[in-house]
């Protein structure tokens, strides 16, 4: 609570200096500007192409099992023993196959994701570096740590489109 206080004391005074009142700043969200990118929406849309199967299959699993339950829950007490079990027993298998191929799929598009991420880290860097020195800003704050801001103090679009024209 301490640290807290003398966090706000000290922004405090930097605001009444009249340094603080020449200063340039602005505000910019980094995670926007990397997913509004062109290269993240190209990225998004082959991703799609190339996780669609396995998330289809995800979903035919997921509805197979679901409607196994369906069955057991509606028509359970008038089965025999045997249906039963076998139903059972094929429900189960449905879960775990379900559970693999969905920690498969997580793990493949995680994988592609920081792929993706560590390629484009580099352009979004130099963008952000580049507005920042064209625009003259003292002071850049991440977006998440303010709490509401003028349009006009937002880079983030700034940076987008600067990361569009990069090839």
């Amino acid at each position: 609570m301490r640290k807290l206080t003398q966090l706000v004391l000290f922004t405090a005074a930097l605001i009444a200096t009249p340094a603080f009142a020449e200063m340039k700043v602005a505000v910019l969200n980094y995670q926007m500007a990397l997913l509004e990118s062109d290269a993240a929406k190209r990225y998004a849309v082959d991703a799609e192409k190339k996780f669609g199967p396995q998330l289809n299959k995800l979903k035919t699993l997921e509805s197979d099992a679901k409607r196994i339950q369906d069955r057991m829950v509606k028509d359970g007490d008038k089965m025999q023993q045997a249906e039963r079990e076998r139903l059972e027993l094929e429900f189960k298998q449905k879960a775990r196959d379900f559970q693999f191929q969905s920690k498969e799929l997580n793990e493949s598009k995680a994988i592609a994701d920081r792929e993706m991420l560590a390629k484009l880290k580099p352009n979004l860097d130099k963008a952000v570096e580049e507005v920042i020195k064209n625009g003259n800003f003292d002071l850049v704050l991440e977006r998440g740590a303010v709490i509401d801001v003028k349009p006009q103090y937002d880079i983030t679009r700034q940076v987008i489109e600067r990361m569009n024209q990069m090839r």
